[in-house]
């Protein structure tokens, strides 16, 4: 009987040690995943949602460190040393709608790519991008004519408005 406890005992630690190396090499803090876009427990149910603003979004993961709200967005194929300025725009666009929904302002939200995980500060600057940027797509969304912003041929033929566009490469 002895020996049956011992060898539970010992898979549990050998579980917990398990554990404990994948979290590190997710890149990820340790704290309580209270919602996820990612799997099937803890599901968000709806998007984070501003009428204010018009915004909609649901983070990968919204994490819980002591009071504070954490949204992470995950790129797992990306790797790279410096994040995608889009990608922190897209983070941003959580941090900002966490804020909304929540009233409490997260003190930052993460960014992880394959390898890499970056820390994205809230700050009045960053909230403040994403309003000027919110308000630079509804301007281009209201315009007649917008002009193409790449010279990406790839991104021409994949892109859903090439049909009407005067500007398209492919």
């Amino acid at each position: 009987m002895a020996g049956l406890g011992l060898a539970l005992i010992l898979c549990a630690v050998g579980i917990l040690a398990l554990a404990m190396i994948l979290r590190r090499r997710s890149g990820l803090p340790w704290a309580r995943v209270v919602a996820t876009d990612a799997g099937t427990q803890h599901r968000l149910e709806r998007p984070l949602f501003s009428a204010r603003l018009g915004l909609t979004g649901k983070p990968d993961y919204i994490l819980q460190r002591g009071q504070a709200l954490i949204p992470v967005e995950v790129k797992p194929n990306r790797r790279a040393t410096e994040p995608y300025p889009s990608d922190l725009m897209q983070l941003a666009a959580y941090l900002v709608l966490l804020e909304e929904t929540t009233g409490a302002a997260p003190p930052y939200g993460l960014l992880r790519y394959a390898d890499t995980t970056f820390q994205l500060r809230y700050t009045a600057t960053v909230r403040d991008e994403v309003l000027a940027t919110l308000d630079e797509m509804r301007d281009l969304l209201a315009a007649a004519d917008v002009a193409r912003n790449h010279n990406e041929a790839a991104r021409c033929r994949g892109c859903g408005f090439r049909a009407q566009c005067d500007d398209a490469l492919a």
